[in-house]
């Protein structure tokens, strides 16, 4: 015969029981890495509690934190994304101990100061590396062979200085490439025509980059490419080529200095901006072939007859500098020929 339990003994039991869930339940609700955890509020008192940070309590789940990302399976830091708001000071170097991080971004920050932190070459599994429009300066670390899930860079806006690390152009899943609008120096490292990537662009311009096009930079895939702004020199010719994938090449603002007469666009061109060089010879007509919505290549030092068909139908011509003489006014009637003397 079964013994009865008393009353008193199921209110304990239950009692008993409610205490042991009490003390369990943050254990059991805390899904973020403890580790991943001690990372982030270090990078917040790095930022001295800023009130975009509000929500990053010790007490609370940190995968439920602003600006903050946790994969769904083992609940790690994969995401830790700003864009604008009131940090201001260096990134703190915490970054690197999050090892799980795929996405880091920093948009909009220009109170954010100091350098990239090398730290970041602890970021094995790191895929996209954003760090736009802030107050950074000083070199890129060169940090990058530890880097090979890297498939997108976006430096711009910034205030870097010093050359490129050639080790960049050694990354295999890079796709994308953004170091414009900053203050580097030094060539185009010919490690960049390693880039694997179909449909690769590149953005370089407004920097102070000098030297020549490196050959290697023949054998890239490239969609979008801009060296505009720069003190670049000699021929641009590994950029050309009939076959070429390029849509979007803008040289414009440097030194080149090439004869354009037998140059190969490439057929997929959409845009092309060669303006403030020093090309000579005179525009091939195999570029009316080209499907242009773009095509600028004023303040050189061109001559001969302008190819008027195709795609160039659609644009008028300013025509810059003394002209002494237009003998054929009627090829032009359909354009928009401006004399100005300078």
């Amino acid at each position: 015969m079964a013994t009865k339990v008393p009353p008193i003994s199921k209110v304990f039991f239950l009692s008993l029981l409610l205490i042991i869930f009490t003390f369990l339940q943050p254990s059991l609700s805390e899904f973020c890495n403890a580790l991943d955890k001690i990372a982030l509020l270090d990078i917040k008192t790095q930022f001295k509690n800023p009130s975009i940070l509000a929500s990053w309590d010790p007490t609370t789940d940190c995968c439920y934190w602003t600006n903050v990302l946790c994969e769904q399976k083992d609940y790690r830091v994969y995401s830790l994304s700003f864009s604008y708001g009131d940090l201001a000071g260096p990134i703190p170097p915490q970054v690197g101990d999050l090892p799980f991080l795929q996405l880091l971004n920093f948009h909009k920050y220009p109170k954010i100061t100091g350098s990239i932190p090398a730290t970041i070459g602890k970021l094995g599994r790191l895929r996209f590396l954003e760090i736009t429009w802030t107050g950074i300066s000083g070199p890129i670390p060169d940090v990058f062979a530890t880097l090979k899930s890297l498939e997108f860079i976006d430096f711009s806006y910034n205030s870097i200085s010093g050359t490129i690390p050639a080790s960049i152009g050694y990354l295999p899943s890079l796709g994308g490439l953004r170091l414009d609008r900053n203050n580097l120096v030094g060539p185009i490292p010919a490690s960049f025509g390693e880039f694997k990537a179909a449909d690769f662009y590149m953005y370089l311009s407004h920097n102070q980059l000098s030297g020549t096009i490196p050959a290697s930079l023949s054998k890239l895939r490239l969609s979008y490419i801009d060296l505009s702004r720069n003190k670049l020199v000699g021929d641009p010719a590994p950029l050309f080529g009939w076959e070429k994938t390029t849509q979007l090449l803008d040289l414009s603002r440097n030194k080149f200095a090439f004869d354009l007469t037998n140059v190969r666009f490439p057929k997929r061109l959409v845009s092309l901006d060669l303006n403030h060089n020093k090309m000579t010879g005179s525009i091939p007509a195999e570029v009316t072939q080209l499907r242009l919505n773009l095509f600028n290549v004023s303040y050189n030092r061109l001559c001969g007859k302008i190819p008027y068909s195709g795609s160039l139908l659609k644009f008028g011509f300013y025509l810059v500098g003394r002209i002494e003489e237009i003998k054929d006014r009627e090829s032009y009637r359909d354009g928009d020929p401006r004399n100005r003397e300078d």
